[in-house]
């Protein structure tokens, strides 16, 4: 293993803030990338102060913000921009989920940008898009959810429900991420930068495409369904004599048929018009429903996994988080790091992209403004200049 990252060399500079954008370009620092996160002086990102779950620290920033270099930046002090001239100079991309329009107004929009650093990759993440109606809307996570179609599928038939994470945030993270190394490649070929609109609104309608799909033309859409799947049945949550619950995730005919014989034991299940398809299956899921939690309720949650694993089934626990801080798959793929934050060590997670040919760059939560002398230093200022930044409130 060459343990070299594949973005070893290339340097990001992110105006960042909240989940969206931190989350992307984490991905990119643990891809070897160096990335530089800009923050308010004193204050800092917003998501520093959402909670203090974590040590004293926020939740969401551990979670988004390991392996970084934290520079604060009053961008809009008027000697600020020598700083960012440098920055961008020796920079590959530029990321930034400031308000609609600010980057335009201060001349950090790709337009401006192209003509003085023509290999610059800029990515612009926002809620709506950088056109239309509702460009210039405020955009979060859950008023995104909404937007997007996605409360009105989650929950039950009486009440809407959000997801339990910032999802709209986490998918254009993700799509913002593709989209940069897809243009890095690019770069590669064309010698140029260029420039990328990533919206939560297009990022979460991705997502969609399921229940856009099932609801084409004007078709009904899916129904609210709580933990059950809206079209795949049984796909979903069964209780067991201990008052605990299984989900249970049967596909198709074969994995039924299994399931009648060797679970239910009434084979004859197969053959009976109201669940001989996974459409009438679906279409009786009340009738089936009772069927299977009146057998579920002769057995222990485990003494009802250890069957399904002995048949074949598909299942899982329901777990909480101490659970899944446990959770014995986990140990055994040596998932859990330790990784150092201002206040101290946490245990963390590795990223997921497992690749054979290195490790990803991993490295801790950085405190605010911790590396701005640094950075300022390796950007060719020498001690009065940087004295004078700090001392005139700059950086």
């Amino acid at each position: 293993m060459s343990n070299t990252p594949p973005l070893q060399g290339i340097t990001v500079v992110s105006l960042e803030h909240a989940i969206a954008a931190p989350l992307c370009t984490r991905q990119l620092a643990e891809l070897g990338a160096r990335v530089i996160k800009v923050e308010r002086r004193k204050s800092g990102d917003f998501a520093r102060h959402y909670d203090d779950r974590v040590l004293g620290q926020s939740s969401h920033f551990v979670w988004t913000n390991r392996s970084k270099q934290s520079l604060t930046l009053d961008l809009k002090h008027k000697d600020s921009g020598q700083i960012l001239q440098r920055l961008l100079e020796s920079s590959d991309v530029l990321v930034q989920n400031l308000a609609p329009g600010a980057t335009r107004k201060m001349g950090l929009d790709f337009e401006q940008l192209h003509g003085k650093y023509e290999k610059l990759i800029v990515c612009n993440i926002s809620g709506y898009g950088p056109a239309g109606p509702f460009e210039n809307k405020k955009a979060y996570d859950l008023l995104v959810q909404a937007e997007a179609g996605f409360l009105s599928i989650t929950g039950t038939q009486k009440k809407l429900v959000k997801s339990g994470i910032s999802i709209a945030d986490i998918a254009a993270g993700m799509q913002a991420q593709t989209a940069i190394l897809a243009a890095l490649i690019q770069r590669s070929k064309t010698n140029k930068g260029s420039n990328i609109d990533i919206s939560m609104l297009e990022s979460m309608v991705e997502w969609m495409g399921f229940p856009l799909n099932y609801a084409y033309d004007g078709a009904s859409a899916p129904s609210r369904t709580g933990s059950d799947h809206a079209s795949i049945y049984p796909y979903g949550s069964f209780t067991t004599q201990d008052r605990k619950t299984i989900m249970l995730g049967i596909q198709n005919e074969r994995e039924w048929a299994v399931f009648c014989e060797s679970i239910l034991e009434q084979p004859d299940l197969t053959t009976d018009s109201r669940f001989a398809t996974n459409a009438s299956r679906s279409s009786n899921r009340e009738a089936l429903k009772v069927i299977i939690e009146e057998k579920f309720s002769n057995f222990t949650s485990e003494e009802m996994a250890a069957k399904l694993d002995q048949a074949q089934i598909a299942f899982a626990h329901v777990n909480d988080m101490v659970d899944v801080w446990n959770h014995p798959q986990l140990h055994a793929l040596n998932r859990l790091i330790d990784t150092d934050t201002p206040m101290g060590t946490v245990k963390s997670f590795k990223p997921p992209g497992n690749n054979s040919s290195y490790e990803p760059s991993l490295g801790p939560v950085p405190a605010l403004g911790e590396h701005t002398t640094e950075i300022l230093a390796d950007l060719g200022f020498n001690a009065s200049e940087i004295k004078y930044f700090q001392e005139n409130e700059v950086v």
